[in-house]
């Protein structure tokens, strides 16, 4: 456990999923998270922790060559191409922040520049979000 909670990221201008938006990165050692990105159509922090977790996952199988094994047929549940293989994978574990005031107050705890970086201006498409169209009421 940090001796210093807070104050050991910065927040910095990036992108998500080719949308203007804000991340944040480690400044320090004793930084609990590896890094923090903000999803600005969904108005969610994804916030990447240090702790490992073992999970399986599904990857491509190569072949002798290193390249991805071919399906004789594309899969017709999922369209996939290539054969996969189920293998276990150390990830590093995440969390989600999904209401505007918290994630407010972990950038206020975290970041070294909360005072100065505008992230304000990337909050204004969440306020809009409508709910989903793939999701109609019964």
């Amino acid at each position: 456990m940090s001796k210093n909670l807070g104050k050991n990221m910065m927040l910095i201008t990036s992108a998500f999923r080719q949308v203007k938006s804000f991340s944040l990165v480690p400044v320090t050692e004793d930084c609990p998270y590896v890094e923090a990105m903000f999803d600005p159509t969904g108005g969610i922090l994804a916030v990447i922790t240090k702790v490992r977790k073992n999970s399986f996952h599904m990857v491509p199988r190569l072949d002798d060559n290193g390249q991805p094994s071919k399906l004789k047929v594309p899969n017709k549940e999922t369209g996939k191409v290539h054969k996969e293989q189920r293998v276990s994978i150390d990830t590093f574990s995440e969390f989600y922040i999904t209401e505007k005031e918290e994630i407010k107050n972990f950038l206020a705890v975290f970041a070294i520049n909360n005072d100065s970086f505008d992230y304000d201006q990337f909050f204004v498409d969440v306020d809009k979000t409508k709910p989903s169209n793939i999701i109609l009421p019964s």
